[in-house]
């Protein structure tokens, strides 16, 4: 048996950043794939692009900070931030290379079906007056065109912002102006025209400026012009002795807005003194810059995705409304005191976890509600509901995350609304985000209180909810009843709970809970009984947890993991990990829950396994920095749906399958006739304990 500490830190573990540029790349493959229809390839192309801007926004601009101040902080494969900087540079440099390729054959395709995306040129007389009229009714009142020279210094540039840049010639006595045209954020990029027979032509609004620059500088001459893109720094910094938490998120929002340039990118063909001009005003280094051949901005292309032209989108899925919640007349209650059950988001409604509030909300049984919000939708129908309560007289508490990255404005306004209306609003802990997904309905029953409980993997949010694979679990089992009090009463109360009886929670146990797990599969492998573990995360990076499955490969544990995102463990590396694979599914929704098979002591699936659901991935900052939920799932048929259903499926899916080898690379799973699509398998087949029968080996093995 080799020792793991032979292994250096980059034979042992995949970089964070490098991995997850892998996870964003597969992401923009889904838009070469022929079998979706063509407005959902592009959609795909919108969503990899947006994903990169976050990605440069915060974990890049958090690299560039660090070489900036010649921190001496190595990854935990052992790279500095400059070498992860290069490294990081060139990976997505490539991917932006693919993602217009990719871009322009399906903006081809899509003409062919007379959808199309028009260049200036490609405008007859007809559309080109039409544009004319809408640039001065709808454009021109709000641009704002900003000269530079001695007396109008280079313009601040808001992140994300799209700025053309114009190098003109006075036509009385030949002066040159150089100009910037900020293109307004308030009208749409890309502008629809008047249909023609069934056609529709969309042009963008770069190409309108630059059709009309002469209404804008009348009397000048256009000699050239570029447009450019920045991507700016926006992490926050908060003090760490805050009074007011709102005020200080609000300001620390406006200075989000003013960060520093972390990425530039410009057409290709931009001047080069026009190029100069943007590079020295800008303050870039070289590396920060990506020279652009084609559309800036790919994540705006989802506005060419047009209700109208159904036929080049997914046939529209309708979640089921699970059976047992319907039999009992839709009280949701009453079905859970019936039985624990699962409801599997999104083949499932989103609609159940609405009304379990919105009914504790009109219950006049129900004494107290206990919410945490991490992210929610603007309208959300859950904080209306929490108002409701309150205004109703409950006692109901919102544990509000104001640091809920690029959501902190939306919470901090519903956070005073809820206050407005008599919520008892807690912000948690400034140095803790409260990433834990969980509800608590304190219910008056004869002469008894009785808690009713969702725990979930995901967010609060309706919208999410239809995209995002996620698991949401209805028990009144009293024990995670005593322990959801408990952990409200710490986050709260700030006291930290020593007696749950079968929850975990992070910062404090989740990693040592899940540490002894393992170590339970090593003991049984030693004893030479069946020793599984499969996993289901977005994300895997702790280094201590990667080292015990590491250990516990070498001792015989047959680990699967499925792994949608960043994964810094190494599989297949003989003496390391032979036991271990990893595989990634990227498909029509977004894998997003996290579940936790143990064999104990028998091979997977099995009645006697433990499972686990959690809010937490296997991250530094999901067991230190955040307040997670463990918890288990005991009742049979909830247990069975879960293992033998959902894992299950999880682990056979071959059709939007990627493994990952031992060299870092990611390969396609070929596909044979017997090619199998979890995400299919879930819109036609009924939850397990939605449905309260036990799910058939036959119908596993379909």
């Amino acid at each position: 048996m080799t020792c793991i500490e032979n292994f250096s830190a980059s034979e042992k573990l995949i970089n964070r950043e490098l991995s997850w540029l892998s996870f964003n790349l597969r992401v923009m493959e889904q838009s070469c794939n022929k079998k979706y229809p063509l407005l959902e390839r592009l959609r795909f192309l919108s969503i990899s692009a947006s994903n990169l801007d976050e990605f440069y926004m915060v974990r890049v601009a958090g690299l560039r900070g660090l070489m900036m101040t010649e921190a001496n902080v190595l990854s935990d494969d052992g790279l500095t931030p400059k070498e992860q900087l290069e490294k990081i540079s060139t990976l997505s440099n490539e991917l932006v290379r693919k993602q217009l390729i990719e871009c322009r054959e399906l903006i081809e395709e899509l003409k062919q079906t007379n959808l199309s995306l028009l260049e200036p040129d490609q405008l007859n007389e007809t559309q080109k007056k039409w544009l004319e009229t809408y640039f001065l009714e709808h454009v021109f009142p709000i641009i704002t065109p900003l000269a530079i020279d001695l007396a109008h210094p280079f313009p601040f540039i808001p992140n994300l912002g799209f700025t053309l840049i114009v190098d003109l010639k006075r036509n009385d006595d030949g002066k040159s102006l150089f100009a910037l045209l900020p293109i307004p954020s308030q009208t749409k990029r890309f502008i629809r025209l008047p249909d023609n027979d069934g056609d529709i032509r969309f042009i963008s609004l770069e190409n309108i400026l630059k059709m009309f620059t002469s209404l804008i500088f009348p009397n000048y001459t256009l000699i050239g012009e570029g447009i450019f893109r920045i991507i700016r720094d926006s992490e926050l910094e908060v003090e760490e002795k805050a009074e007011d938490l709102v005020m200080v998120f609000e300001s620390a929002l406006k200075r989000r807005r003013r960060g520093n340039v972390v990425r530039l990118e410009v057409n290709k063909s931009m001047p080069k003194n026009l190029y100069k001009i943007i590079r020295k005003e800008l303050g870039v280094l070289k590396e920060e810059i990506s020279y652009v051949d084609g559309i800036l901005g790919l994540a705006q292309l989802n506005d060419l995705i047009v209700s109208e032209r159904a036929d080049l989108t997914f046939e529209p899925f309708i979640p089921r409304f699970p059976r047992r919640v319907k039999e009992f007349g839709g009280d949701i209650f009453a079905a859970i005191a019936q039985k624990d059950f699962v409801v599997h988001h999104p083949f499932e409604s989103f609609d159940v976890v609405v009304s379990f509030i919105e009914q504790a909300a009109a219950d006049e049984n129900v004494l107290a509600i206990k919410q945490t919000l991490y992210r929610t939708s603007d309208n959300s129908p859950i904080v209306k509901a929490l108002i409701k309560a309150a205004e109703a007289g409950k006692s109901v508490t919102a544990l509000i995350e104001l640091k809920a990255r690029f959501d902190e404005a939306r919470n901090i306004k519903w956070a005073q609304d809820m206050e407005r209306a008599g919520v008892q609003v807690v912000f948690g802990f400034l140095e803790l985000k409260t990433h834990a997904k969980i509800s608590v309905v304190v219910r008056r029953e004869g002469d008894q209180l009785k808690s009713y409980l969702h725990f979930g993997t995901g967010n609060y949010h309706p919208l999410t909810a239809k995209v995002y694979t996620d698991i949401s679990f209805f028990t009144d089992n009293k024990d995670l009843g005593h322990d959801a009090v408990h952990i409200f009463n710490y986050l709260t109360g700030n006291t930290v709970p020593d007696n749950l009886k079968k929850a975990k929670i992070s910062p404090h146990s989740i990693r040592s809970s899940l540490m002894e797990h393992i170590d339970r599969e090593i003991e049984f492998a030693r004893a030479g009984k069946p020793a599984n573990i499969w996993l289901k995360l977005n994300a895997l990076v702790d280094p201590t947890i990667i080292d015990k499955l590491y250990q516990a490969s070498n001792e015989g544990v047959l680990i699967d993991m499925v792994i949608r995102g960043i994964c810094c463990l190494r599989p297949g590396v003989k003496g390391l990990s032979e036991n271990i694979t990893v595989k990634s599914i990227i498909g029509r929704f977004l894998e997003h829950s996290r579940i936790m098979c143990f064999g104990n002591g028998k091979s997977l699936p099995s009645p006697k396994a433990k499972v686990f659901i959690s809010s937490a991935d296997w991250m530094p900052r999901n067991f230190d920095r955040r307040v997670e939920i463990l918890a288990p799932l005991e009742n049979p048929t909830v247990h069975s749906q879960v293992l033998d259903q959902i894992m299950h499926a999880n682990i056979k899916d071959t059709e939007q399958s990627w493994t990952l080898d031992s060299n870092d690379r990611y390969n396609k799973v070929e596909e044979s006739g017997d090619a199998f699509s979890a995400h299919q398998y879930f819109m036609t087949n009924p939850s397990l304990s939605g449905v309260g029968s036990a799910i058939k080996k036959e119908d596993r093995d379909k």
